[in-house]
């Protein structure tokens, strides 16, 4: 069967392009190699669109890249409207900062709609489709709708939250409702499939067995399916990247000073406050580390339409000049901030020449940043990674220094800890959290994801996991995938409700 990926974002195999871990950046490589069509925004919105208004299609490797302009009338009320006001905020347990109207909302199912009807343009029986994130929670349903009876599967980038946090955002029945058109609904963590299905018990009064629920599309099975990186890969383009003139002005402008790095689009999940709080505290309670470390936070500018983006924007500058004032020499600045994104390449050297990664979001899905830091390490001389125990990354790489980044003092005492870490540990907690990457590669993810919708939808036909990602699993890793199953992993097939 022919694979159809469809994100907002998309990413191109550009060297140069900045990006900062996420979505677009870890479906890259599974795309290039196993032959998929990835469909997503071009970018650009225009008015008077047809369902067949692709701005381009290119080849990306073995698959191909099919970029869709937006509708202008709707795409502000989808994106930094419902997409990034209400269900941002909420799946990451800020509805204190939810701000949308009802024309966002619609906005939000139109823009969902068009796409469907772009979609049909790849809907033939030898289809499957493979929707990623909350931008598209009602896709499936519109798909349905318009007669798409093939394969349909969903993944959540970001975590689901408590029940009652999602059920502060308003239409947050309908949006569940339609999720159950997808055959398979995927999550990060076992925590964010528990609190899926408790939302689907209490506040729709549907029943989960062996993490399998019927509605009226028919049935829907919950698993989890951590994601990964491509690790060996990322290793290799950080042990190129020393050479790169950017990351060899970085290591020459150390002096032998050591280097920590965080690296995170603006964002009020990713913890930014907390984390510069925790360093100036740092050089508080140990003057001796001044001159002797400095933090590069690459910090690149998101969604700046949105009020809570512009003000966390204005609070980091100055939060950042008040601790270099405070800290700072004439020759030393304590803290390097740079609003600028960078490429992969540059990125994974820019990891290696630091001896600590800090990864401190206050909630996040997963957070591949944690994964690239400890990937891109030199075997010889690994670096500490300081992580959020809030992280979805802190389930598998339980040998970093984790860390509660509300807790301001213990991350200051903690990134300590990590600076006078001896080279023994060091190697030790890194080889750990080594073995766990490679038993979990992004190659893993996709091909665990695909192989659980073939088995969820009833007639799915011949494999649609396509046989250059099939050999790519880790021998004698644990199975994935199981998602809130306890007692059984067996497939049931998914009858459809006419």
């Amino acid at each position: 069967m022919d694979l159809v990926v469809v994100s907002n974002r998309v990413a191109r195999a550009k060297a140069n392009e900045p990006m900062t871990g996420g979505l677009a950046a870890a479906l890259l490589p599974v795309v290039e190699k196993s032959g998929a069509i990835w469909v997503g925004s071009s970018g650009r919105v225009r008015d008077n669109l047809s369902k067949d208004s692709f701005a381009e299609i290119e080849s990306l490797g073995a698959g191909a890249l099919a970029l869709l302009d937006l509708p202008a009338a709707h795409y502000g009320g989808y994106y930094e409207g419902f997409a990034n006001s209400a269900l941002w905020p909420a799946l990451h347990s800020r509805n204190d900062l939810i701000r949308v109207s009802q024309d966002d909302y619609q906005s939000y199912r139109e823009v969902n709609a068009f796409m469907a009807r772009a979609l049909m343009r790849f809907n033939k029986p030898t289809a499957a489709f493979w929707i990623q994130d909350y931008h598209f929670l009602t896709l499936g349903a519109e798909m349905r709708e318009l007669g798409v009876r093939s394969p349909l599967g969903f993944f959540l980038h970001t975590p689901w939250p408590a029940r009652r946090v999602f059920a502060g955002v308003p239409h947050h029945r309908d949006l569940v409702e339609a999720m159950l058109a997808y055959d398979l609904i995927g999550f990060q963590t076992e925590d964010d499939c528990e609190n899926f299905t408790a939302y689907l018990r209490a506040e729709i009064g549907l029943d989960v067995e062996d993490g399998i629920v019927t509605s009226r599309f028919g049935t829907s099975r919950l698993a989890v399916f951590p994601i990964g990186i491509d690790v060996d890969g990322f290793a290799a383009q950080a042990q190129r990247a020393a050479s790169h003139p950017d990351v060899s002005r970085l290591r020459k402008s150390l002096h032998g000073e050591r280097l920590a790095i965080g690296v995170d689009r603006v964002d009020y999940s990713k913890g930014l406050v907390n984390r510069i709080s925790a360093f100036d505290r740092l050089f508080e309670i140990q003057p001796s580390l001044k001159r002797s470390v400095s933090l590069l936070q690459i910090a690149t500018p998101s969604r700046g339409g949105i009020q809570a983006y512009s003000n966390l924007q204005d609070e980091l500058s100055k939060q950042v000049t008040d601790v270099n004032g405070r800290h700072g020499e004439v020759d030393w600045t304590p803290i390097r901030y740079l609003n600028k994104g960078f490429s992969q390449t540059v990125l994974a050297g820019f990891y290696r020449a630091a001896q600590v990664g800090v990864v401190t979001p206050l909630h996040d899905g997963m957070n591949l940043v944690a994964k690239e830091y400890v990937a891109a390490q030199n075997p010889i001389d690994p670096g500490v990674l300081v992580l959020s125990k809030f992280a979805g990354a802190a389930n598998e790489l339980d040998t970093a220094l984790l860390v509660n980044p509300h807790d301001i003092d213990g991350m200051a005492r903690t990134i300590a800890v990590a600076l006078s870490m001896p080279a023994s540990e060091r190697r030790m907690r890194w080889e750990a959290m080594m073995t766990k990457l490679r038993a979990g590669t992004i190659h893993r993810w996709f091909s665990d994801f695909i192989e659980a919708l073939e088995n969820a939808h009833v007639g799915a036909g011949p494999s649609i996991l396509p046989s250059v990602v099939r050999p790519l699993r880790v021998a004698g890793a644990p199975p994935m995938g199981d998602g809130c199953i306890r007692e059984s992993t067996r497939f049931q097939p998914r009858p459809m409700v006419n």
